[in-house]
């Protein structure tokens, strides 16, 4: 029998943790679900990804009354998937005054938004919970090429495009004095990672940028917390290890003249004993492989995917 669709069958909820992580900085993680960003500042708050919808933004900004009522100021889009920037116009009520994104992710919403959100949205229902409050897009109000710097108050806040990796715009948010750093899902743990719009061959030079910052803690965007300079680093790893082992073996499968069915079967031997066990493996691999097959085949631009896309994708790889 055919598995159902992505991951439509997922319907099982996750337990959400609100912790603190330095004197400024929060994780909102959820056992493998997409994490969100809180820093807070003199005078006000800033989000690092929005939730998948205003209606599911609701609980992270109920864990943000819980512990200041200052304005949330500024919502960080660390890339432009839906499930991560669909939730923004909850914090315009909020105090919100920017939405800012890189340059490139401002590139990715104009050239494919419109078809990532019809397709993320039919792959993962669970995760788009009160979808009918998504308005449409979230478009940036602020967009800049490599680094910006805001100060809330006296804190130091550095936005940065460092390379590509998951996508070709990623952000991530950077805390000088505290050594804090957000990375979007240029950094997952006990997860998959998501590479169907990825860079795989730039992912793991971007990797050892973060790694520079010589982090103490790191909040990556799936998976728990990362505590102490030595869990960042098994975290970068752990990230290199997942994008370096699925570009070779589609390097392999390309060499071999295999089509989608045969690079999958490939891909597995490779990666189900490693990762097999990690959330949303099953989810992310045929999006995976499939990029990887591309990337080696010389396709530099991901392909747009579109809920069509996906289910013909998916087809051709069911017994």
């Amino acid at each position: 029998m055919a598995k159902a669709f992505a991951s439509q069958a997922d319907l099982e909820e996750k337990k959400i943790t609100f912790t603190q992580v330095s004197e400024n900085a929060y994780a909102y993680t959820a056992e493998g679900d997409p994490n969100s960003g809180v820093i807070i500042g003199d005078d006000g708050v800033l989000i690092v990804d929005t939730t998948a919808t205003p209606a599911m933004a609701q609980d992270l900004i109920a864990k943000i009354r819980g512990v200041t009522d200052k304005p949330i100021k500024y919502v960080v889009l660390s890339h432009y998937h839906a499930v991560r920037v669909l939730g923004a116009s909850a914090y315009f009520a909020e105090g919100a005054q920017q939405i800012i994104a890189s340059r490139g992710t401002y590139e990715m919403i104009v050239e494919r938004g419109e078809q990532d959100m019809k397709s993320e949205i039919e792959r993962f229902p669970r995760l788009f919970a009160g979808v009918e409050t998504v308005p449409g897009l979230t478009w940036p109000t602020l967009v800049f090429e490599k680094e910006i710097t805001l100060f809330l108050g006296k804190l130091e806040v550095k936005i940065a495009h460092l390379g590509a990796g998951h996508t070709k715009g990623d952000t991530v948010v950077w805390l000088p004095s505290q050594k804090v750093l957000f990375s979007g899902d240029l950094v997952e743990y006990d997860a998959a990672c998501y590479c169907g719009d990825a860079q795989l061959e730039e992912w793991p030079a971007t990797l050892e940028a973060l790694r520079a910052l010589k982090a103490d803690k790191l909040v990556p965007g799936r998976g728990p917390a990362l505590l102490s300079p030595a869990e960042v680093d098994k975290g970068l790893d752990y990230t290199k290890d997942f994008v370096t082992t699925l570009l070779q073996a589609g390097r392999e499968a390309v060499a071999e003249k295999l089509d989608l069915k045969g690079s999958m079967a490939l891909t597995r031997k490779a990666m189900d004993p490693k990762f097999g066990h990690v959330f949303i493996y099953e989810h992310c691999l045929p999006f995976d492989v499939s990029r990887a097959f591309d990337e080696a085949s010389g396709i530099k631009h991901p392909r747009i995917w579109t809920a069509e896309r996906d289910k013909d994708m998916w087809a051709a790889l069911q017994d």
